[in-house]
C-alpha cells in the first residue's frame, strides 16, 4: 500500500473513532460475530495457504491458527458485555459522600505488527482484543508468508477500512507506520526488533505491548515420568517445526536418566513422523533457506544423536537432538527457533539454576517432576512470563491465563479478558456529591485539622 494511501486510511480511522460508533457494545459484538463467520467460511483457504507457505499440516493449522482464534472470538463475544461494564469500587471515608468506579474505554487507534511464524493466530488474536475493546486497527503483516496474507486480506476486506485495515509491505512500510501517531502499538517478534519498536513508540509516549521470546529452559528431574516427558517435549519442540516462541529451547536432564530419556525421545519422534520426517505431511518447514543455514551452523557442537539433515533448497531441517552440549556453545547463546534441541545433563539443581540464570528472563519455563517440593522450589527460584509443570506449550491455549513475557522476553499480557483490558484505558472515576462540602481540607490549616486528617488516612 502506498504511503499516501496509508496516511489517508489512518486519517479516516481517526475520524471514524471520533464518531463514537465503536463505543457501542452491540456494534463490537456484531463485528466479532462477522469475523468469526468469515474465518469459518475461509478455513479451508487458511489451511491451504499455510501449507503453501511452509508445509504446515492441517491439524496444526486448525489447532494453533484458525480454531485458536475462533475460540478467542467465542469467549470475547460471550463475555464482552460483562467486561465492558463500569465496575464500582470502594471509596475511602476521606472521600465522604462520593462513589468511585472504573470504566473501560478504547484507546482509539491501534497498530498491530504481526510475525510470520503463526501468521494467522498472531495477527488475529490481538485484532480480536483490540476490536472487542472498541478500537480501530491497522494490521501490518509479514511478507514472508504471502499466501496466508492474501487470505487474511480477503477476510478483512469485508470490513470498512476506517475500522480495520490490513497493510502488506517491507521494513520501510513498518518504519513509516511507526513514525505515525497511534494510541497503542502491539508487536510480536524478536527482542531486537522489539527494542526498535519501543524506541519509536517512545517518541510519542505511545503505550505498547511487546510479545517477544527467549531461551526457554525445560528441566527433566530424575523422578519425572520419562515416557510422558519425552512425548510432550518432542511435541512442544517440533510443532510448527520448532518456530514457536514458547517451545522448549533446550533441555536440562538429570544425568541419571539422560540415556533413557534420549532413547524415549528418539522413539517418540519416529512415532510422530516415521523413519523419514522429510516425507511426513505432519512436519512443517522452516521459513526460509537462510534459516536452514543458520540452524545448520548451530548444530556444530556436542554430539548429534537424532537427525541432523538439512536442505536449504526445500527449507527442510530434520528433527535434531544434540547431547553433550556445553552451556558456552553458540547454540546456547541465542534463541534457536527451529527443530533443534540441545540437551545438557546435570547432577544437582544448583547447576540448573546457574545455567538458566546465564540467560535473560525467558518467555516460558518448563519442569517435569513428581516432587511438589521441587516444583515449588523451581517456580520460586526461576522467572519467566509463563510456566508449565509436566507439560509444554499448552499454557498459551487457555483464555484464563494471561500470556506474555517478562523483561527481555516481553512487556504486557493478552488472551481472554486480559486482551480486552490491554486494549482498554481502564479509566478511574470519582463522583462527588453536592449535598455537603467538608470544610476540613481547605486552608487555613490547623493542628486540629491535621490530626483529623491523620486519623482518617490511617
Amino acid at each position: 500500500m502506498e504511503k499516501e494511501k496509508i496516511s489517508r486510511v489512518i486519517e479516516e480511522q481517526r475520524r471514524f473513532f471520533a464518531s463514537g460508533k465503536t463505543f457501542d457494545i452491540g456494534y463490537r459484538i456484531e463485528i466479532l460475530k462477522k469475523l468469526r463467520a468469515l474465518i469459518i467460511q475461509n478455513e479451508q483457504q487458511i489451511v491451504d495457504a499455510l501449507w503453501k507457505d511452509f508445509h504446515k499440516p492441517e491439524f496444526e493449522v486448525i489447532a494453533t491458527e484458525s480454531r485458536f482464534v475462533i475460540k478467542e472470538l467465542n469467549h470475547s463475544i460471550s463475555k464482552l458485555r460483562c467486561w465492558a461494564k463500569q465496575k464500582r469500587v470502594r471509596t475511602p471515608i476521606v472521600h465522604f459522600l462520593s462513589h468511585s468506579y472504573v470504566v473501560p474505554q478504547p484507546y482509539g487507534q491501534v497498530l498491530v505488527l504481526s510475525p510470520w511464524n503463526f501468521p494467522f493466530q498472531l495477527a488475529f488474536m490481538p485484532l480480536v482484543g483490540a476490536l472487542a475493546a472498541g478500537n480501530c486497527v491497522i494490521l501490518k503483516v509479514s511478507r514472508q508468508v504471502p499466501n496466508i496474507a492474501l487470505v487474511m486480506e480477503e477476510i478483512l476486506s469485508q470490513f470498512p477500512p476506517e475500522l480495520v485495515a490490513m497493510i502488506d509491505g517491507d521494513h520501510s512500510t513498518s518504519d513509516f507506520l511507526l513514525d505515525q501517531k497511534f494510541d497503542y502499538i502491539f508487536f510480536t517478534g524478536s527482542p531486537n526488533v522489539g527494542k526498535y519498536v519501543m524506541q519509536k513508540a517512545s517518541v510519542n509516549l505511545t503505550p505498547c505491548s511487546l510479545e517477544l521470546g527467549g531461551k526457554n529452559p525445560c528441566v527433566v528431574a530424575a523422578d519425572a515420568r520419562l515416557d510422558y516427558a519425552a512425548k510432550r517435549i518432542a511435541w512442544g519442540k517440533l510443532i510448527n517445526c520448532g518456530q514457536t516462541c514458547v517451545s522448549p529451547d533446550y533441555v536440562l536432564i538429570d544425568r541419571k536418566v539422560k540415556d533413557q530419556f534420549l532413547e524415549l525421545l528418539a522413539k517418540e519422534i519416529s512415532s510422530f513422523y516415521g523413519g523419514d520426517p522429510e516425507k511426513s505431511n505432519d512436519f512443517a518447514r522452516v521459513i526460509s533457506p537462510e534459516s536452514v543455514v543458520r540452524l545448520a551452523a548451530l548444530m556444530k557442537c556436542g554430539e548429534i544423536v537424532i537427525g541432523g539433515k538439512t536442505d536449504p533448497a526445500s527449507r527442510y531441517v530434520e528433527p535434531t537432538v544434540i547431547k553433550d552440549v556445553n552451556p558456552d556453545d553458540p547454540i546456547m547463546q541465542e534463541e534457536i527457533f527451529g527443530p533443534v534441541l540441545p540437551v545438557i545433563d546435570f547432577e544437582n539443581f544448583d547447576e540448573v539454576y546457574g545455567i538458566i540464570e546465564q540467560h535473560p528472563k525467558p518467555l516460558a519455563t518448563y519442569i517435569f517432576s513428581g516432587s511438589k517440593k521441587l516444583i515449588r522450589e523451581f517456580l520460586m527460584k526461576t522467572q519467566s512470563g509463563n510456566a508449565s509443570v509436566n507439560e509444554t506449550v499448552m499454557q498459551i491455549a487457555s483464555p484464563y491465563l494471561p500470556y506474555g513475557g517478562i523483561g527481555p522476553s516481553g512487556i504486557g499480557r493478552y488472551h481472554g479478558k486480559k486482551s480486552f483490558e490491554t486494549f482498554s484505558n481502564m479509566r478511574s472515576v470519582l463522583v462527588k456529591s453536592n449535598l455537603l462540602d467538608i470544610w476540613l481540607r481547605y486552608p487555613p490549616y490547623s493542628k486540629f485539622k491535621t490530626s483529623i486528617v491523620s486519623f482518617l488516612m490511617k
